[in-house]
This record gives C-alpha cells, structure tokens and sequence, in this order.
C-alpha cells in the first residue's frame, strides 16, 4: 500500500520525488519512506532517517515535502520542506550557550554544501537539558537538542525536466550528520569519525 498522499494528476510531484529518491545519500544515512501526513497540502510525501555508525545510532530525524500547485502564501512558492532533526549530544553542551548559533549553522551550512538553494528558511533549535537528583542522582545528566526546520526550495531541472530535490534531500542528511557529529562530505565516501560525541533520543515527534 502506497504511504504517499499525492492529488490525482500531479505528475510533477510524483516524478521530482521518484527522481530524488534515487539520487545517493552519504552512506551513514540509512532512511526510509512513512506515512505522509494529511491536511497540509494536496500532495504530500515523508521519510524518517538516522545516521548510524557501527552499529549506533548518532542522530534522527523526518523529512516531509509538501507541494500545493497553486502556491501557499507563507511558502512564497509551490513547494515546502519541513524536517525534524533531533540527537543527544556530549553532557559539556548543557553549558554551551551558543548551541543555538551552532545548530543554526548546521542548517545553513549543509544547504550550502548542496547548493539547495532556499527561501523562507525558519529554523527553531530547542536544548534540553536534564539532571538527575536524590534517589536518581547516579544517573547521567543528558542534553537533548531538537531542531525545526522549514524552508521553500529553490528547484531546478533535472536532465529529463523534472523538478530537481535532491539537493534539499542530500542537505536533510546532511543535517542530521552535523548533529550526529559527523563533518560535511559529500556522498559516496567513507564513514567519517564523529567531530562530537552524539546518540539520538527515542521520542522523536511529528515536524508539525
């Protein structure tokens, strides 16, 4: 059974996103198709990703597309991305008060690395910091960032016409590698060793 919600007709939707699903991901990015979610646009698609090295897994996330012919006007387009970043990072960024500005740079610099250009890009990085005590007190204090991200993609073509995603594709993982630790590269390259230490949470929400 089809997970997709797209409108009868739209083969502008259907062929950008077979097209970008076949473009190669770094290969620590291992993703999968879910059930898109309804009420947000007539044609819709989604996945959810992890990074995962050596068996674990570093950081986690959603991706969903979201494409409305006629245009939405806080899209400023046709087209929308929305995505759901989340990992836990090493205990030392409970006290790093310019995570914020770091997370940031993750988003803008992986869609730069793609060349995925964006418009309306909004981006909410959430920390969250928990400290066990009494009873409780043996347990490590863990740092949570999650991370919202939107923005309306700049599309070109591809060879055969149809609108090309895959940039905005190669940028989500790329996201979810710069908060898994990971440095920026390209795809098709060796397993890189982890710039910090992070492991994904296990409550990732809805990118609602």
């Amino acid at each position: 059974m089809s997970v997709h919600r797209i409108r009868s007709g739209d083969d502008t939707f259907r062929a950008a996103v077979s097209a970008m699903t076949a473009a190669p991901l770094r290969p620590e990015v291992e993703w999968r198709e879910i059930p898109a979610p309804s009420r947000m646009a007539p044609s819709t698609w989604a996945a959810t990703a992890e990074i995962v090295m050596e068996d674990e897994e570093l950081a986690s996330g959603r991706l969903v597309i979201l494409h409305d012919p006629a245009g939405q006007e806080s899209w400023d387009g046709t087209w929308r991305m929305v995505v759901l970043v989340q990992a836990r990072l090493e205990p030392e960024f409970a006290v790093e008060s310019m995570l914020g500005d770091v997370a940031w740079s993750w988003v803008t610099e992986s869609l730069e690395l793609h060349d995925a250009s964006a418009r309306e890009l909004g981006c909410t990085a959430t920390r969250v910091v928990s400290q066990s005590y009494g009873a409780l007190a043996d347990r490590p204090s863990t740092v949570d960032v999650e991370m919202r991200i939107s923005w309306t993609p700049e599309c070109g073509s591809t060879e055969d016409g149809c609108v090309d995603l895959a940039p905005h594709f190669a940028a989500w993982a790329a996201m979810l590698a710069a908060a898994g630790g990971l440095p920026p590269a390209p795809p098709r390259v060796a397993p890189l060793v982890p710039s910090h230490r992070a492991r994904a949470p296990h409550d990732c929400e809805d990118p609602r």
